[in-house]
């Protein structure tokens, strides 16, 4: 399988729209809580990564296809929540269901890892569901090892820490 090209840019305005689009897919949003969010989740989250990127150098990118096609995000941002990893930068990949199987979130996901070491950051986690096979080898081809399993608030679900060392 040919690699695919990788083109990320900084979320616009419109890549809301875009990313509650492609996360409407419930095969998408399996490992993360089953459904999109309502649009209003999407715009406040591309706004704040257009913002980590003007103060931090990296944000989670939208990924374009090769006709321009939003196929959803990769990239880092400060881990968000106050359980897990706290104070770590995680790395993470959220791609369209037609996206799947090319290639494209290890190719982006190495991407991403340059520009962060790039900006400065030392080393950078991946929380992965425990469940999610795709994503666990995403983690392997990115030669990241395995750290500390965590439960989400109220147990529901189990989440592995991935680490690696830029």
């Amino acid at each position: 399988m040919a690699v695919p090209g990788v083109r990320l840019r900084v979320p616009t305005e419109e890549d809301a729209y875009a990313w509650h689009e492609v996360f409407a897919d419930p095969e998408v949003m399996e490992f993360h809580g089953g459904a999109a969010a309502e649009l209003s989740v999407y715009e406040e989250l591309t706004a704040r990564q257009r913002k980590h990127d003007a103060e931090r150098g990296f944000c989670l990118w939208t990924l374009l296809g090769d006709s321009d096609q939003v196929l959803g995000f990769t990239g880092a941002q400060p881990w968000p929540h106050a359980w897990g990893p706290v104070g770590e930068v995680e790395i993470g990949w959220r791609l369209a269901r037609g996206a799947w199987g090319q290639g494209y979130a290890t190719a982006a996901a190495r991407v991403a890892v340059e520009r962060v070491r790039a900006a400065g950051v030392e080393r950078v986690v991946a929380m992965v569901d425990a469940r999610n096979e795709r994503s666990v080898a995403v983690t392997r081809r990115l030669g990241m090892r395995r750290g500390e399993t965590f439960r989400t608030p109220g147990g529901e679900r189990e989440g592995i820490c991935f680490r690696l060392e830029l």
